[in-house]
């Protein structure tokens, strides 16, 4: 069997949905359609599709092989180009994933842009408060914040980001600014599960507090939003609160007491073999991102 062959087929398949149509877009038979989709399916030892009434679906295993199968076809297409000689442009889906907010506010944009330049491109963006799996999920690119673990990605570092505690100017005229750490245990305090599960703060020079929430939210979104009703104070990486900072809800304090910033990375699998698609966002984004004065100078 055409390994090469049942994975264009499959995809296609899976793509339209049909047996028939992908016989018909492919000018291949029903009948050899078929027995190359089962022939792929032997090989992986796991059902890819499985029929319905009206149409033919992915199964579990199916959707994330059908992720592997494009990559491995569209790579399989860009090298072939290369050793022709052409250019190589981008192509395909390119898929991203980056923390829900930072997504919204700072990688959005960035894939706009991304697809003004490259109009045949298709982008899917995957914005989640949690640690994704490139691979296991079927993701091109990353945008992280914090100390990144071990792995064999490749990893670029765009800049870094503040930990920042604040509060609106009504609440600090009204119970004072703390003027040290170990101040917050006399202040309200609102705390995101999601981000700082720890009842601990950890400050510059080793200095650690242990705060008692007065409220506990399960976003982001929701501690700012009481902060800047003026309940109390709360503690967010910085960009999560620049738009509030330009228009005077919220005010940083502690600033000279602040932890050293947090790295923020592109990460990537495959380094310099990367495909087309991901090796342009990556450009793009690293030019756009350290340019942005909200995410400093990035560390050495």
């Amino acid at each position: 069997m055409d390994r090469w062959q049942a994975m264009r087929v499959f995809v296609k398949v899976a793509e339209t949905e049909s047996f028939a149509r992908a016989a018909r877009e492919l000018h291949l038979s029903a009948p050899a359609v078929t027995r190359l989709v089962a022939g792929l399916e032997a090989l992986v030892g796991a059902r890819l599709l499985v029929r319905t009434t009206r149409s033919v679906k992915p199964t579990e295993a199916g959707a994330r092989y059908l992720q592997d199968c494009r990559r491995i076809l569209g790579e399989i297409a860009e090298a072939e180009l290369a050793a022709a000689g052409h250019q190589v442009e981008p192509s395909g889906t390119l898929a991203i994933t980056a923390p829900l907010l930072f997504g919204q506010l700072h990688v959005l944009p960035l894939v706009l842009d991304f697809l003004a330049r490259y109009p045949e491109m298709r982008v899917r963006t995957f914005f989640v408060d949690r640690q994704v799996n490139l691979l296991d999920e079927g993701m091109d690119v990353a945008l992280r914040i914090g100390q990144l673990p071990d792995s064999g990605l490749t990893a670029i570092q765009v800049g870094q980001m503040r930990r920042v505690v604040c509060a609106a100017p009504s609440y600090l005229e009204a119970r004072g600014t703390p003027a040290t750490p170990a101040a917050l245990k006399e202040h309200r305090i609102l705390v995101c599960q999601g981000a700082w599960a720890s009842p601990e703060w950890r400050f510059a020079r080793g200095q650690r507090v242990v705060v008692d929430p007065l409220l506990l939210c399960n976003t982001n979104e929701a501690a700012i939003a009481a902060a800047k009703a003026g309940h109390g104070l709360t503690r967010v990486l910085h960009y999560q609160i620049a738009p509030a900072l330009a228009e005077g809800s919220l005010r940083i304090v502690l600033t000279d007491h602040e932890e050293a910033p947090l790295p923020v990375h592109l990460v990537y699998p495959q380094g310099r073999q990367a495909a087309a698609k991901v090796r342009a966002f990556v450009e793009l984004a690293v030019a756009a991102l350290r340019g942005d004065p909200l995410f400093g100078e990035p560390s050495d």
